[in-house]
């Protein structure tokens, strides 16, 4: 290694690391974004018109980058990615938050990086650790125990909203990132958008004609945030950041990610945060940082 490339290195890491928690401070403002959106916009019409939305970044970024298409073995990752990240879970956590609160709803998606490990280990046929189990039924334990204590013993629908959301996404994570080992992963994300649209499409369409829509300054703003950075930009550059430090440097930004959110939603939305939610959320962080240590 010359001098020249110990002197860049450092730089190297310090733009990534920036990136990356550039990225997670987009993506913790997504739920208070939703909530806006839903004023003035039903769940299925937000979720298709936000997802319109990124397939025109998308495809206007393929475009001035001249992409290839993907291969052939390529699509079944990206399908997974779209059924996860661009149509599952924006649809499942947009039902939920109709009725439960953001900082609830960050707590349990809080458990989205620990559900990502626990699928890529399984999809990878990797062995983790002992730790790494553990500590993964222990953070699930500790979500299981809150969201029952917040909903007086019992599941809520919005609850069971947000666990399916988590089941979809963390199969659409960990195939976006073993598909980021071959493709810019901007791309995984432009193409999965884009592969996406034919659900999209009709679904908007359909949506537009049965909901509601009552513009206003909350909900346009908000879909903007959705369609541009939620579920576009805020990718490319968190990719980003992870093509520089690596996966697993990089997701150790994303733990603060649900307390990040709970900030939000007391600051922008004005929700009452009691000392469960907070105290829940740092449990979980803990779990998931057994578990990032487990597996490096």
């Amino acid at each position: 290694m010359t001098a020249q490339d110990s002197a860049i290195r450092p730089v190297s890491v310090a733009v990534g690391g920036s990136t990356a928690a550039l990225a997670v401070l987009a993506f913790s403002f997504s739920f208070p974004a939703t909530v806006w959106t839903l004023q003035g916009f039903g769940p299925w019409t937000a979720t298709a018109l936000r997802g319109l939305i990124a397939a025109v970044a998308a495809a206007i970024c393929l475009r001035a980058a001249r992409a290839p298409l993907p291969t052939r073995r390529q699509w079944p990752g990206l399908l997974a990615v779209a059924v996860g990240c661009v149509l599952g879970f924006p649809l499942l956590t947009t039902l939920a938050l109709r009725t439960s609160s953001t900082a609830h709803s960050a707590v349990v998606i809080g458990l989205l990086p620990l559900a990502t490990a626990v699928v890529g280990a399984l999809r990878t046929g990797a062995r983790p650790a002992r730790a790494f189990w553990f500590a993964a039924l222990a953070g699930a334990a500790v979500v299981l125990a809150f969201t029952l204590g917040q909903s007086h013993g019992a599941f809520s629908r919005a609850d069971l909203y947000l666990f399916a959301a988590l089941l979809v996404c963390s199969v659409g994570y960990a195939e976006g990132g073993r598909l980021a080992r071959e493709l810019p992963g901007w791309q995984v994300i432009a193409w999965g958008v884009l592969l996406a649209l034919p659900v999209l499409l009709p679904t908007a369409v359909w949506a537009l004609a049965t909901e509601p829509v009552h513009l206003g300054w909350h909900a346009v703003t908000g879909l903007a945030y959705q369609g541009l950075v939620s579920q576009f930009g805020g990718f490319v550059l968190w990719y980003r950041g992870m093509a520089r430090i690596g996966v697993p440097r990089a997701s150790q930004y994303q733990l603060g990610q649900p307390l990040l959110t709970l900030a939000w939603a007391v600051l922008l939305l004005g929700e009452p945060l009691g000392p469960a939610a907070p105290l829940t959320a740092l449990a979980v962080l803990a779990c998931i940082a057994v578990t990032q240590r487990a597996r490096a």
